[in-house]
């Protein structure tokens, strides 16, 4: 555990080839309900880095996907940014939006690239998302932050398109296949060789 500039105590993951399996990751540090508080569980800065059966919980800011290529499988978290390039497969993702001051909507992610040509991303793939209060799916942070939405199967109440904004479009097939493809963190098949079924 090391101390960060968010004044919090943390475990900073910067290693790479790392395959942490069943921990959970908490931010025990006071809420107090102030949405500009960040609680990071965890700093990841490794390349390679795989997640099973594993859970971050926080408030804000609670999993830095720093920098580096990381595969979550069957994971929690409530909220993710930072510069990673990610897949997320069948985690869930629990909205503590009840957590913040009384009209204030929370975030899932919030994306950050600073580089222009930065292939850097996250996606998720079949996973869940559930919990209390208002929130957003992502904002942009840092210069060149990128943020792609689609669904592919989505059902529930949130799979209503009445009322989206007019700008968005359809993305074909063969984009959604790029975006959701082991390829976009592997080379060498690493996510492949890991002991779990993907």
């Amino acid at each position: 555990m090391i101390g960060d500039e968010f004044q919090r105590r943390r475990p900073l993951l910067d290693l790479a080839d790392i395959k942490p399996n069943t921990y959970n990751f908490p931010n025990k540090g006071k809420v107090n309900r102030n949405p500009r508080i960040p609680t990071v569980a965890a700093l990841i800065n490794g390349d390679k880095c795989a997640f099973y059966s594993v859970g971050f919980s926080g408030v804000q800011d609670t999993l830095w996907d720093a920098d580096g290529r990381h595969f979550f499988h069957l994971c929690a978290v409530d909220f993710i940014f930072g510069n990673g390039q990610s897949i997320y497969k069948k985690c869930v993702i629990n909205v503590l939006g009840a957590t913040l001051k009384p009209g204030v909507a929370g975030y899932i992610t919030a994306q950050g690239r600073t580089n222009p040509y930065d292939a850097s991303g996250f996606v998720f793939t079949d996973n869940l998302v559930h919990g209390t209060g208002k929130a957003f799916l992502g904002r942009p942070w840092r210069s060149y932050a990128r943020l792609t939405f689609a669904e592919i199967g989505y059902y529930g109440s949130g799979s209503n398109t009445g009322r989206r904004v007019s700008w968005v479009k359809k993305l074909s097939g063969f984009s959604v296949q790029s975006m959701i493809n082991l390829d976009f963190i592997t080379s060498g098949g690493w996510v492949q060789a890991l002991p779990i079924s993907v």
